[in-house]
């Protein structure tokens, strides 16, 4: 028997250290609650026992009656949305309650925890910080409380896809932005090889969201990697506190102009149920479940990112441009990039001349899913060992279709992410522990898969498996030459070439495109290859991922315990767990032969942590000074430190000034460590030593901005002098266009960030005004330049400087001569990025409220030019400006945000080029209806439908119009 019934044993452990309750009497106790000033009843108050979990909801006249076992004296709890809290003790049997609550518009109490990771008040929070309450979220005219983040100061939204939407804050703004942390009740969601946070995919639902805190700016000396340019904390609502079933319906329409695809509805459905279970009112739980389908924004831009005046086009011939362009890299079309490149080579007018030419590629429309799904499910257990001592355990599951940005488009199909959480939260502690399992589903990568439907057409024995056949090439340029023979201009030879070169090619729309790509995108190997009989075997495009992320953290204020300030400690540690799949992420023990086979030893990726701060107020509490130091250790790389000082000083008890310091590192993400992926013969690599041994890529390799700068030269040389491309190559003016990599060993990537700020609640709490600035360096930036390792005829690496290296960089021996590799490496100048927000908030006349914010980002030029471009990706200027009215009659509210962002420059791997400026309306008007506790919420996102894109090959992004319907029987207690 000692061994038997294990669980048993824990639950009579945990019964005997639940108090024994006195005998209760049943108490009745009834009333009405009105609105201070005005004496209107107020329907929907949650009126609960404090420290119980008894309670009711006001009726439509404010009306209230509560029955229960209960012993005096106990307290009641009066809370609404928008109003003050109201506590009222009761010492015996009393005649009705009339209970007044006062209106609240400007928030002057907040209560944020982000900043120092403790409980303070926003007002004295040592960094800037921003916060939505529950309110706010209810409020908002965004489609989601996600949505919502985007009219936060300082906050700049990437939208990649309906159910994938990523915020960023102070520059360097990239789609799948590991820069910027996100956690959910203190787990960070970030999906490990993915490399991206999906807080809005597999996060709280709409019902159990409580608040937001957002962080702009560098976190890294309290949380570590990933937080070096801001982070936001999503906090969920305790079954403790919020009881009840909550029901929410939500149906929109978007592309209602058809420009892109027909008007399509959107719908989404949430159900939230909390209790409190049994006598002892120490157990509890909550469920919620949401799903979510919509179809799809659609990136459809064709802007030309490789213009006939580049090297890389054919900048010689001035009618080869625009529409005529052969050598078009359109920002929303793939397999036209630098891997679909074909040189061809003809007698014209009287010379030999090489003309690049891409191939034609398939576009982002014909290859993507328009439909996309979120379903979401969360449970939790919690059990109140002591009114202190809370343990709980947490399970998440989130599946997400959607499309997103890494060095290419990815269409995200099923992806699955699982968290299982266990927690012991105390007054002054929190210990946690979590594991993350990441599976990707039936997601695939965009462009191998139109290099792979391209290689169908036109591949032969010869083909050199890169997409770019000779087939195809040599098809192109028969054609070429008869239309040239025939009297046909060059842009029109050029345009009847194609047709005659594509002929047979795999046409969306029809069945046989379906069944290539449906093999295509099932077939987890991106590298193309020839049967023995010599037929072309397409490669994959299936992006098969699988991970598993642990991690185990505690913290401890330590209080009184400390006489001379006010201490908190903390620990971490983090283990990622890589599945290789011989693609994505290998076995890097195997032999280079066998390291694309599927299986082998899994890899594992890890870090450790500590941090300890300190706070001290002086001068009669009017200056608070913080200071923390962090320590992190890598094994790949030497232990990092994080310092952080910061200083608060309060003036005339209302002005808030502020001013901070902190370093901070970022170690690479698993894919910019660890990544070994070939794609259109070029291998996509981390920059650890031990991806690049035997390869060889860090230190032996050409830069590809150089060799398509000597290969203009070269081709300028022949035209123009006549002989061979192999002799003008060695030529010394030429051959020193070369530029070697020279790369350095992936390093963590360093932030030092200085802030100053102020802010303040002024005009009897009607005014709240927020201000800050910053200035960041940061070094040994993280970024990808592509390189080729030189070969002789007969595949052998060869060094670069010789003779050999130098013609293998022609461009007929790229694909020949070349190992090619876009590799993650550090920069090497230092980038210094600056900027400042304002933002304020008025209730100038009863509940009507005015509030508007700017941010400014800039980054300051360097001299020289790095290896590669790093990418700031920020609009200068970004303009929020909000005007509502939570009840402008009885139970009926408003709210209209305008906002406007400037045109800016966007790099990235996939494309670069000019982002627009945009501005859009969005605006809800909300309708209570107390006797059914049910609010309807009618509202707009981007309400003029007037179209933008926020990044480079990004979606366009319509109107969205929708109607909610809440059911909230929820008590707050």
């Amino acid at each position: 028997m000692k061994n038997s019934y294990p669980a048993l044993w824990i639950l009579l452990l945990l019964g005997a250290l639940t108090p024994a309750r006195a005998q209760d009497e049943v108490v009745a106790i009834s009333g009405v609650v009105r609105e201070a000033g005005t004496q209107q009843p107020l329907p929907g108050v949650s009126i609960s026992v404090k420290g119980g979990t008894t309670g009711v909801l006001s009726d439509a006249g404010g009306k209230f009656a509560l029955k229960s076992k209960l012993k005096f004296p106990f307290t009641l709890v009066f809370n609404m949305l928008g109003y003050d809290a109201k506590e009222v003790e009761i010492v015996s049997a009393t005649s009705p309650l009339a209970v007044a609550l006062s209106s609240h518009a400007v928030l002057t109490n907040e209560v944020v925890v982000s900043a120092s990771r403790v409980e303070e008040s926003r007002l004295r929070s040592p960094v800037a910080i921003e916060k939505l309450d529950i309110r706010a979220l209810k409020e908002t005219p965004a489609p989601s409380f996600y949505d919502a983040l985007e009219n936060v100061k300082g906050v700049q939204m990437t939208t990649s896809s309906l159910t994938f939407k990523v915020p960023n804050t102070r520059g360097f703004n990239i789609p799948n932005n590991f820069r910027f942390m996100q956690l959910v009740d203190g787990v960070d969601m970030q999906a490990a090889t993915l490399g991206v946070p999906l807080g809005n995919a597999i996060g709280p639902t709409e019902l159990d969201i409580a608040s937001v805190e957002i962080t702009p700016g560098a976190a890294s000396a309290l949380y570590g990697m990933n937080a070096i340019n801001g982070m936001a904390n999503l906090t969920t609502k305790s079954p403790f506190t919020y009881q009840g079933l909550s029901v929410y319906q939500k149906v929109g329409v978007n592309h209602v102009d058809g420009t892109d695809r027909d008007p399509s509805a959107l719908t989404e459905t949430a159900v939230r149920w909390a209790q409190v279970l049994g006598q002892s009112q120490r157990w509890a739980y909550k469920v919620n479940g949401s799903y979510l389908r919509g179809t799809d924004w659609l990136a459809n831009t064709q802007t030309d990112q490789n213009p006939q005046n580049l090297s890389s086009a054919n900048p010689r011939f001035p009618e080869l441009s625009g529409e005529n362009n052969p050598a078009a890299d359109l920002w929303n079309r793939y397999g036209d990039d630098n891997a679909g490149n074909v040189a061809i080579k003809i007698p014209y007018q009287g010379r030999t001349e090489t003309f690049n030419v891409r191939r034609t590629g398939y576009y982002e429309r014909d290859l993507t899913n328009p439909t996309v799904r979120n379903a979401k499910i969360d449970a939790s257990l919690h059990y109140k060992l002591t009114d202190q001592l809370e343990l709980s355990y947490g399970y998440r599951f989130g599946l997400m279709d959607g499309v997103f940005q890494r060095g290419n488009k990815i269409q995200l199909d099923g992806v699955t992410v699982q968290n299982h959480k266990l927690e012991l939260k105390g007054r002054d502690f929190t210990a946690r522990a979590y594991a993350l399992l990441e599976n990707t589903g039936d997601s695939y990568n965009l462009n191998p898969l139109a290099l792979n439907l391209d290689l169908q057409n036109g591949a032969t024995s010869t083909t050199n498996v890169t997409g770019s056949g000779t087939g195809w090439g040599d098809k192109f340029r028969t054609a070429l030459l008869g239309q040239l023979n025939g009297g046909a201009t060059l842009a029109d030879a050029m345009r009847q070439a194609r047709v005659v070169a594509d002929a047979g090619r795999a046409q969306p729309g029809t069945p046989e495109f379906e069944k290539l790509k449906s093999q295509i995108v099932h077939t987890n190997n991106w590298d193309s290859g020839v049967n023995v009989k010599g037929a072309p075997v397409p490669g994959g495009a299936a992006l098969t991922q699988r991970s598993r992320t642990y991690h185990a953290e505690a913290i401890w204020n330590l209080g009184s315990r400390v006489q001379f300030a006010d201490v908190l400690v903390g620990a971490d540690s983090r283990l990622y767990e890589v599945i290789p799949d011989g693609n994505n992420f290998v076995d890097f023990s195997k032999p280079l032969s066998e390291r694309t086979q599927p299986g082998g030893q899994n890899q594992y990726y890890q870090k450790v942590g500590g941090f300890v701060q300190a706070s001290r107020e002086l001068l009669g509490r009017r200056l608070k000074l913080t200071a923390s130091l962090r320590a992190d250790y890598n094994p790949e790389f030497a232990p990092k430190l994080n310092p952080r000082v910061a200083a608060v000083y309060t003036l005339a008890d209302k002005h808030n000034f502020r001013a901070s310091y902190q370093n901070g590192w970022r170690f690479p993400s698993l894919f910019e460590a660890l990544s070994f992926v070939n794609n259109g013969n070029v291998r996509r690599v981390g920059g650890l030593a031990r991806v690049n041994e035997g390869l060889n890529y860090l230190d032996n390799s050409y830069t590809l901005a150089s060799i398509s700068t000597f290969n203009a030269a070269v081709n300028a040389y022949v035209a123009a002098n006549g002989g061979t491309n192999a002799a003008a190559a060695v030529r010394p003016e030429i051959r020193s266009l070369l530029q070697v990599g020279n790369l350095p060993t992936e390093n963590p990537e360093q932030i030092n960030a200085y802030e100053v700020g102020y802010r303040s609640v002024l005009l009897d709490n009607r005014l709240s005004l927020d201000a800050d600035a910053y200035y960041n360096v940061y070094s040994g930036f993280l970024g990808q330049v592509e390189v080729s390792v030189p070969k002789n005829v007969a595949g052998e690496q060869v060094a670069v400087g010789s003779d050999d290296a130098v013609r293998a960089a022609l461009a007929e021996n790229r694909s020949a001569r070349q190992d090619r590799y876009r590799v993650y490496t550090n920069a090497l100048n230092k980038y210094r990025s600056y900027g400042s927000t304002v933002g304020a908030t008025y209730n100038f006349y009863q509940k009507f409220t005015l509030g508007g914010n700017v941010s400014f980002n800039d980054i300051r030029a360097n001299a020289q030019s790095d290896i590669f471009v790093t990418g700031f990706n920020t609009p200068k200027w970004a303009t929020n400006l909000t005007f509502g009215n939570r009840e402008v009659v009885r139970n009926l509210g408003f709210n209209v945000v305008w906002r406007r962002q400037s045109a800016f420059f966007w790099e990235s791997p996939l494309a670069n080029g000019r982002v627009p400026a945009y501005q859009t309306v969005d605006a809800q008007v909300n309708v209570r209806v107390p006797a059914l506790k049910t609010t309807l919420k009618i509202g707009g996102a981007n309400l003029l439908n007037q179209r933008y894109i926020q990044y480079a090959a990004g979606p366009s992004i319509g109107g969205l119009y929708y109607v909610a319907l809440t059911f909230d029987n929820t008590v707050l207690r």
